[in-house]
């Protein structure tokens, strides 16, 4: 009977301390302040779209036509859009948020956060470096071979060891190594902007984004549960490849980075075939039932594929400006960027998808991933523009994930008619499934990590320009397991040859997602 009597109490503290709080913060808003902020805000998300527009469309235009003169206008454009960013960040810091609401105060606080270098030259210059690193990335060729898609064709078919090497090694020289002098400026440059704003290096500037303290020893924390499930398929595929390849793989070393099927060792499902536990059994490869496919044996057909899962789903059909705008497979007249990428224009429902698309199964799998950031950026479409990007760097990818991990599966296949003759539901199609799903996903867990933990040991300044090249090959050997198949020296510069590097996008975040994501798998 006490502790009944004591409950009722202690909830009407609790409910006494609750209201207090709230009269307390509401007596705590200058309200004069509140509405100049209001105004302000006003002010900002009207113009701040005409500006994302402007700086998107020239972005856009220079990722899909590759000339001199679209990158000019790109880097202007931008540097445009720079200052005034500065202009507001200068105004949003005049009020004092903590006499504001905790929306005002929050959306003005992400306004003011940057790492945008103070000096109009300075600017000028990284825009050209950051823009000069992907012309290269994405004009590179190894003789009459482009990334995509030949090379990208060449390291996922073939099983020719020399091969597999002119192409590994071939990119590299035309990518990475072109850009070495041009990336340590530009990191110079970037990381300098972050410390002009507070932070510590740019490293910092990055991990703060999610919001949570000490992100880094999370994300370790979650990647040391998973080693063993990784170190077991390790041991598994480099088996395999000792058949393969007899006398260029041992069963105690790493694993040689080119025979994995990738041109960057991240996904090994190119080598399904050669690792596939049981033969003649299901494993949910598509790509030539869609090649023969009529309904869905073209670039728009294939992406209207997609478009209907989303459909299926009751969520938006795509806006007609879409298909009109999208770049939907790679050009014969002119060079473009096939990075796969999703895009928002932030102003009249214009969004697109950049997407050299070839009709595989993997590419399926990558617009699937694609169209799920449209919808989400779809859904989001009426916020304040600060509001309009993912929860954190991380929430996209786990969108665009969460949905391509959901069409990958024996019955939504079955249902396409794409996946005939199946012997599903058995253990050992389970297995097969289950073993392409590993090379996919977790293959890639240690790969995504790495990219970032190299760069943020640049920016604090525990690598630098003297052993680049090898600190990269000491994290991929500790992390991936692979090794170079031929000598590396400081010459080169291994990190360039993958886009996100010359392009500065952070990569941490398809793995932070992707690592809670796998625990549940491995359970």
């Amino acid at each position: 009977m006490a502790f009944q009597l004591r409950l009722p109490a202690m909830i009407a503290i609790y409910l006494l301390f609750f209201f207090n709080k709230i009269s307390w913060t509401e007596t705590a808003v200058d309200r004069s302040e509140q509405a100049k902020a209001e105004e302000f805000l006003d002010y900002y998300n009207s113009s701040i779209l005409q500006w994302h527009y402007k700086k998107f469309t020239a972005s856009w235009n220079e990722a899909t036509n590759l000339t001199a003169y679209n990158r000019e206008v790109k880097i202007n454009t931008s540097l445009a859009f720079a200052s005034f960013e500065e202009s507001i960040r200068a105004n949003a810091s005049r009020f004092n948020t903590s006499q504001l609401e905790e929306d005002t105060a929050r959306q003005l606080n992400l306004i003011i956060s940057s790492t945008q270098l103070k000096n109009a030259t300075e600017r000028a210059r990284k825009e050209t470096l950051v823009s000069q690193m992907k012309t290269i990335y994405s004009t590179a060729k190894v003789g009459n071979d482009s990334l995509e898609p030949e090379l990208i064709n060449i390291m996922a078919t073939s099983r020719d060891y020399d091969k597999l090497l002119h192409a590994w090694l071939g990119w590299r020289n035309v990518s990475g190594r072109e850009m070495r002098q041009m990336y340590k400026e530009f990191i110079n440059l970037k990381n300098i902007g972050a410390k002009e704003n507070g932070y510590t290096d740019l490293g910092e500037a990055w991990r703060l984004k999610y919001e949570v303290d000490d992100f880094a020893a999370i994300v370790e924390k979650l990647w040391i549960e998973l080693r063993p499930l990784y170190i077991e398929l390790h041991a598994y595929v480099r088996h395999k490849l000792t058949k393969a390849y007899p006398g260029k793989v041992s069963e105690d070393d790493y694993i040689e980075a080119h025979l994995l099927g990738n041109m960057w060792a991240q996904s090994w499902v190119n080598i399904f075939s050669l690792v596939e536990p049981y033969k003649n059994k299901s494993n949910l490869d598509i790509t030539s039932n869609l090649k023969q496919d009529k309904r869905y044996n073209t670039s728009l057909k294939v992406t209207k594929l997609a478009e209907s899962f989303f459909l299926s789903l009751g969520l938006e059909k795509l806006p007609p400006s879409f298909y009109e705008k999208s770049m939907l497979q790679k050009p014969d007249d002119r060079d473009v960027v096939c990075h796969a990428s999703a895009w928002d224009f932030f102003l009249y429902k214009d969004v697109r998808i950049k997407q050299c698309v070839e009709i595989t199964h993997n590419q399926l799998v990558t617009l699937h991933h694609e169209l799920g950031h449209i919808q989400y950026i779809l859904q989001y479409w009426d916020l304040p523009a600060v509001y309009r990007t993912g929860v954190n760097p991380g929430f996209h990818e786990a969108v665009g994930d969460l949905i391509s991990l959901s069409v990958d599966t024996t019955t939504h296949l079955q249902k396409l008619g794409l996946l005939k003759n199946s012997t599903s539901h058995d253990e050992e199609s389970d297995t097969n499934v289950l073993m392409k799903l590993a090379l996919r996903k977790i293959a890639f867990l240690p790969f995504g990590y790495l990219i970032d933990q190299w760069r943020w040991k640049l920016f604090s300044g525990d690598i630098n320009e003297t052993n680049y090249n090898a600190k990269w090959w000491e994290l991929r050997s500790k992390y991936q397991g692979i090794k170079p198949p031929v000598p590396r020296s400081e010459d080169d510069f291994d990190p360039g040859a993958k886009f996100h590097v010359p392009a500065d996008v952070p990569y941490i975040r398809s793995v932070s997602y992707r690592n809670t994501m796998t625990h549940f798998i491995s359970l």
